[in-house]
This record gives structure tokens, C-alpha cells and sequence, in this order.
């Protein structure tokens, strides 16, 4: 095995030995297949190359302080793939099915598991396709489902450390009755040319407002956005936000913390009445924001001093990290240790 240094890891792709499969033919899973090629092979006219049959998820398995192995909420990730699937009339992959081939694939690349402390984690990418050809408009008759990992970094080269994030109203992520709340690759492909505007203007990522009335905050790129004022943790609520299983996490750790968690719509106006501000998801746990810039109005948002997240940010971020490399107790179950 090669030398890696785990603390200068990016968030990006590692190859690593193993990756496994399962195919759906005729309404049924087939047999585990465990493969070391890097590559798929799939008929041209595949529904996921011509008609976006295809889901994903991300998930993080960490190197606990007792040199154990975990993996968080992967239930939630496996019913949210289902949800995804059930969307875009996939066939969907049992729990049963998700958690073998998950925990098959963390052993079989176990030597990837960056050591505890270094800040790295073992990414997890499940991944849901189909591969039988259509040329007119209709769903598959065939679907592979794999699952294939590798070191990472944190998301944002910052790390835990203030961005700026830019509000573009010129771009929609998603229709307001369309796949927004599902994850699905269509909704990343409409992002990725706003967000590469943002970078070149200098911000991390962009912040997405809600397609029909462009009145409320809707995703922050590829995260929820929420927002702290006073002792309450505001998160918006919408149809077309990906449910996100680290906000999800962040509300409940919030609540047990005392605070006023709120689920709403979240206007632009209101950015200036945040304490804090950040964007929450499984590649960063947490993104400080110290700056939102909306992109048509020229108006500015600051949070903090911009070198450090606020207090309840910081609290929840390690939080959250304490429960995930077992440096406190989980009274919530939401880690599975992996034997």
C-alpha cells in the first residue's frame, strides 16, 4: 500500500482496491460482486446516460478514538436512496441489501481508514443506476446498485473556517414540484455552472433561492443553509431541499442543547437578523459562512470577525464530531460500530 498523508487529503476521488455491486434483472437483486476495476460496463443506451436514472449518496465512516470503526446513520442514508429511487421509478435497493454490501466494501478497504486525528475520513459513495436501454421516455428494466469508497478531506479547502457564499437569482437548482428533495444527479448537473461563476468571483459555493418567487433561501449549494438568532436554529423548509441527515442530526443536538429549533421559510431579508450562518451537510458537517454577497442586489451579509465560526456553531460542530469518532457517548444511536 502506498504512503498517504492523511492530513493534506482533498475532498475529491481515491482509488482504492475494492468496490462492490448488485444488479436488479427481472424485478430481482442478484448476488454481491465484489470487483477491483474502477470501470462499469453498460449498454449505450442505458436510462441513467439518456434519461437521469440515477441516485447517490454520500456517507462517512470514522476511526474512533478507541481505533474502532464507525459508520453514521447509514439507515438514513439507505431510506433516503429508496426515497430517491421511488422519485424517478427506480428500483429500490432493501435495507438488508444496502447495509451487506456497505459493510462488505468497508472491510475489504479497511487499510483506507485514515487514522483517528488526522482529520480525514473514509468516504462512502452508493451509488443506484439503470443499465437497461430504452430509446423512448420510460424507466429501465435493469439497475445496477454499487458501492465504492475513498479517503477524503474536508469539502471546502477552509475546512471548519468561514466562507463566502453568493445568492444567485440568474440559475434555479431545481423546479419547485420537481427532484429537488431527492438526490439525484440532475439536480448537481443544473448547479455546477452557477457555482463555477461563484468560484471565479471568488466565494466557496452559491446559495440557491426557491425557483418560484425568488423570496427564500433554498440550498446552499451542495448543503442545507441554516441560520442562529438568538437561541434558535432556523433552517428553511421546502419541497425542493434534499432532507439533509446532518441537519437532521444538528436540529436534534440543538434541541438537547436548549435551543428553538424552526423548520420555515427563511427569507433574504431575514439573513441580516443571523448571529451565524452556515451549510451543513455530510462532506463538511459544517461550513461557516461569514459572508453571504447577493449577487444582483450588491448587498452583503457578515456573521462573526470572518477567522472564526460563532460560538453555537463551533458547539454543535464538535458535537457532532465527538459522537462520530466515539469521543463521547451516543445516546442516540446513530453510529454502528463495524466489527
Amino acid at each position: 500500500m502506498q504512503d498517504i498523508e492523511w492530513g493534506s487529503l482533498p475532498f475529491g476521488y481515491f482509488k482504492t482496491e475494492y468496490n462492490v455491486r448488485c444488479y436488479n434483472r427481472n424485478g430481482e437483486w442478484g448476488q454481491i460482486e465484489v470487483s477491483s476495476s474502477e470501470y462499469i460496463n453498460i449498454h449505450m443506451a442505458a436510462t441513467c446516460l439518456h434519461y437521469g436514472q440515477e441516485a447517490f449518496e454520500g456517507m462517512k465512516v470514522f476511526r474512533g478514538v478507541d481505533g474502532k470503526i464507525r459508520v453514521f446513520r447509514w439507515e438514513e442514508n439507505a431510506k433516503r436512496m429508496q426515497r430517491s429511487a421511488e422519485g424517478i421509478l427506480m428500483a429500490e435497493v432493501p435495507l438488508e441489501l444496502f447495509y451487506e454490501m456497505m459493510l462488505k466494501v468497508v472491510k475489504l478497504n479497511e487499510q483506507f481508514i485514515p487514522p483517528h486525528g488526522t482529520g480525514a475520513t473514509l468516504y462512502l459513495r452508493p451509488l443506484l443506476i439503470g443499465t437497461g436501454p430504452q430509446v423512448g421516455v420510460k424507466p429501465a428494466e435493469e439497475y445496477m446498485f454499487m458501492i465504492f469508497v475513498g479517503p477524503v478531506g474536508p469539502y471546502f479547502k477552509e475546512g471548519f473556517h468561514p466562507v463566502k457564499m453568493q445568492i444567485v437569482r440568474d440559475y434555479d437548482r431545481c423546479a419547485p414540484l420537481g427532484t429537488g428533495h431527492i438526490k439525484v444527479g440532475g439536480n448537481y448537473a443544473a448547479s455546477l455552472k452557477p457555482a463555477a461563476r461563484a468560484k471565479e468571483e471568488g466565494f466557496a459555493s452559491v446559495i440557491f433561492l426557491e425557483a418560484k418567487e425568488k423570496k427564500y433561501i433554498d440550498e446552499a449549494g451542495p448543503a442545507n443553509f441554516f441560520g442562529i438568532k438568538g437561541n434558535k436554529y432556523i433552517t428553511p423548509e421546502s419541497h425542493s431541499i434534499l432532507p439533509s441527515i446532518t441537519n437532521m442530526s444538528l436540529r436534534t443536538l440543538a434541541e438537547d442543547m436548549g435551543m428553538e429549533v424552526e423548520r420555515r421559510h427563511v427569507m433574504v431579508e431575514e439573513l441580516g437578523d443571523f448571529e451565524e450562518a452556515g451549510a451543513c451537510g455530510t462532506a463538511a458537517i459544517i461550513s461557516p459562512i461569514r459572508e453571504i454577497f447577493d449577487r444582483e442586489s450588491g448587498k452583503s451579509f457578515t456573521y462573526g470577525d470572518g477567522k472564526v465560526a460563532g460560538p453555537i456553531s463551533t458547539k454543535l460542530y464538535n458535537k457532532l464530531r465527538a459522537i462520530q469518532y466515539g469521543e463521547e457517548p451516543d445516546p442516540y444511536g446513530w453510529t454502528k460500530i463495524i466489527e
